[in-house]
């Protein structure tokens, strides 16, 4: 038996449903190039209070009525530990029994000494910080000395870490100091993820190199992240997918939920002891599925062979740590799949057909509205 069977057998806490989470922050504290928001041009917004308190949250969300233990990843537009929130809903998530992911950039220093003082040391075991590495930016700002001095104190306090780099043509001259930079403070090389440039159709790769040169030039970190992004990128799925049924993407802003991204959305927050109608995507019609190395390696393909979400964020520094604590590590190796059960190709027929009418109805809702609102 494999390592990531023997530890999975051994946990207790089956992934039942993961959840992308978006935080209604548009407000950073960096200006990358190569960041989405800036893109699309989004407007930073001053932080506004979410319209539902956090015990409501919590109950909206509760293990109970999501039918078992969760991943939720909670991610802004923005700098996600800039709201004000943001520690206490991540407490109440956890006491809750799930598991939490935060996006972050690594420097809100306050925010981070909040999230390893007033969170208790059991907790901080099912909390893991996905921390972009915005090289750039943190050498033009000379805060690279307080970025890495932040994941120490996160690593310290037993909260699990990744650490990720998004490529941009402009740092490839500095690759050799990035290494070096990550080998000293890290333990290990950084993960490299794929920029998209969502400015234009089809959301390809934004890099001015060809996918040939940008594969020899940033494979060189060795990031399971990197290969995985890579080899899906561009892919249209064919296959029917779980999205919707073993998750969804959930918008705090409006407590409601879709089965992926820009697809219509149903309130869940209004009444929470009302249950939720999950149902599963079924067919994609995007380029390729945008955010496939979470989706997909927590299975909601189940029969697209990928490696564990786990396997594509932990590093092992030279030093034999781990970056992904233990029961962290148990939890990201599980799949969906093996704790929820398949539709019949039947059942998959009467999806498709129900998406259908659905997708095209509100599509026409949303058309026949910005033709009311342009006028």
């Amino acid at each position: 038996m494999n390592q990531d069977m023997t530890s999975h057998s051994l946990n207790k806490d089956r992934l039942k449903r993961y959840f992308d989470v978006s935080v209604p922050v548009t407000t950073c504290n960096l200006r990358c190039s190569y960041c989405y928001a800036t893109q699309l041009r989004v407007t930073p917004a001053k932080l506004k209070p979410l319209p539902y308190s956090l015990s409501h949250i919590r109950k909206a969300l509760s293990r109970e009525r999501l039918g078992g233990t969760c991943l939720f990843n909670l991610c802004g537009a923005g700098e996600t530990l800039l709201a004000p929130y943001i520690v206490e809903l991540t407490r109440e998530m956890l006491e809750e029994g799930h598991y939490v992911m935060l996006v972050t950039n690594g420097l809100p220093t306050k925010r981070i000494k909040e999230l390893t003082e007033d969170i208790p040391v059991e907790l901080r075991k099912h909390l893991i910080l996905k921390i972009s590495f915005h090289f750039m930016e943190l050498k033009s700002k000379g805060l690279l000395e307080e970025y890495f001095a932040n994941i120490r104190l996160v690593e310290h306090s037993g909260i699990s870490f990744t650490v990720e780099l998004t490529p941009s043509d402009d740092q490839i001259p500095y690759i050799d100091e990035i290494k070096a930079l990550c080998l000293k403070n890290l333990g290990a090389l950084c993960h490299i993820t794929v920029a998209r440039d969502e400015s234009k159709p089809g959301v390809p790769i934004l890099s001015a190199l060809s996918r040939e040169e940008y594969v020899k030039v940033w494979g060189q970190f060795d990031s399971p992240l990197f290969d995985f992004k890579m080899q899906i990128f561009g892919e249209p799925r064919k296959e029917f997918c779980y999205n919707g049924l073993w998750g969804g993407c959930i918008v705090l802003e409006t407590g409601s939920i879709s089965q992926c991204y820009r697809l219509k959305p149903t309130r869940i927050f209004d009444n929470t002891s009302a249950p939720i109608d999950f149902c599963p995507a079924g067919d994609c019609e995007k380029s390729h599925c945008h955010n496939g190395h979470s989706w997909l390696t927590l299975g909601v393909i189940p029969e697209l062979v990928t490696p564990t979400y786990l396997e594509i964020r932990d590093r092992v520094t030279v030093d034999g740590r781990h970056w992904v604590g233990e029961e962290m590590r148990q939890f990201l190796s599980q799949k969906l799949a093996e704790n929820n059960e398949q539709l019949t190709a039947r059942d998959k027929r009467q999806v498709r057909i129900k998406n259908r009418f659905n997708n095209t109805f509100y599509s026409l809702k949303k058309s026949i509205s910005g033709l009311i609102h342009r006028r």
